[in-house]
């Protein structure tokens, strides 16, 4: 009797062990969000005053959870406050709408800097001689389970909606690549069809983006985007959700590829803009 009762215990604890965490992250997600931290969203965030009532709503509890369960550190003297995690957890849970997700599972701290850091680099050249060097970073996505960034640009992110340019989108979209085992511009997508699809399309829109890049043409995306097929992925990303009636005009096919990621079409939130006759490529086309 006495072993039954060990078994049942035990079985009992092992249940627990598993039933309590999603329980504990169901009532985390269900606080509502407090005044101060919508405030925080209005001035951080212009695109989710436009949301709807829903989407905002599954923004709410993601957010919550990712502050339940991210630990941000200051760096070089920061003090974080309130607005800081609200404006970071808001946009980078932005990816996560409308998705059976889990919030970013693999990210334990966010480190913030004040402004751009510098990390060191190793370069090899072609006969194998290595030199370190500093380099000034705005962010940065790392595999053990950290994302770095700098406020100053988190904020200038947040300033302009509307310039393709934002880190922590930019960072966060790093690691939902990192998912699907390592960072090579192909997050997870669930099928073999998807990721045939999603291959063709990127890797000809990346040859296109390198070419604009050696040529130094105008592209709706940052020629950073060229650098590698994990750096395109994010930079895509970006532009997806800044740019995004630009780039579903001049890339049409990546932009249904991104939004059958995302699972969100950004044109909802952000008015069309006017054609400029000033912008390359040709009369017509937008900046």
């Amino acid at each position: 009797m006495d072993v039954l009762l060990l078994i049942a215990v035990a079985s009992a604890g092992i249940a627990l062990a598993f039933i309590l965490p999603g329980w504990r992250v169901k009532r985390v997600r269900a606080r509502p969000l407090p005044a101060a931290w919508r405030a925080t969203l209005l001035r951080t965030m212009p695109i989710y005053q436009q949301m709807s009532g829903d989407l905002q709503h599954q923004l709410h509890g993601l957010i919550q959870q990712f502050l339940h369960e991210k630990k941000f550190v200051g760096c070089a003297g920061l003090e974080i406050t309130d607005e800081m995690r609200v404006a970071i957890a808001g946009q980078a849970c932005l990816l996560l709408l409308n998705r059976p997700t889990r919030v970013y599972p693999g990210l334990h701290a966010v480190l913030v800097y004040p402004s751009a850091f510098m990390v060191p680099r190793k370069q090899v050249d072609e006969a194998g001689v290595v030199t370190e060097e500093r380099q000034d970073l705005l962010g940065e996505s790392w595999g053990d389970g950290r994302v770095i960034l700098s406020w100053d640009h988190v904020q200038r992110g947040a300033a302009d909606w509307t310039d393709g340019q934002n880190v922590v989108l930019h960072e966060f979209a790093h690691q939902l690549d990192s998912e699907s085992g390592s960072n090579n511009g192909a997050p997870y997508l669930g099928s073999e069809d998807n990721y045939r699809n999603w291959s063709a399309v990127l890797s000809r829109d990346f040859a296109s983006l390198q070419a604009d890049a050696l040529y130094r043409q105008h592209s709706v995306m940052d020629h950073y985007g060229a650098t590698s097929p994990a750096e395109f992925f994010a930079v895509a990303t970006e532009t997806f959700f800044e740019k995004p009636w630009q780039l579903s005009e001049q890339h049409g096919a990546l932009y249904q590829e991104l939004f059958k990621f995302y699972r969100v079409d950004p044109r909802a939130w952000l008015p069309q803009p006017e054609p400029s006759p000033w912008a390359a490529g040709g009369y017509g086309q937008w900046q």
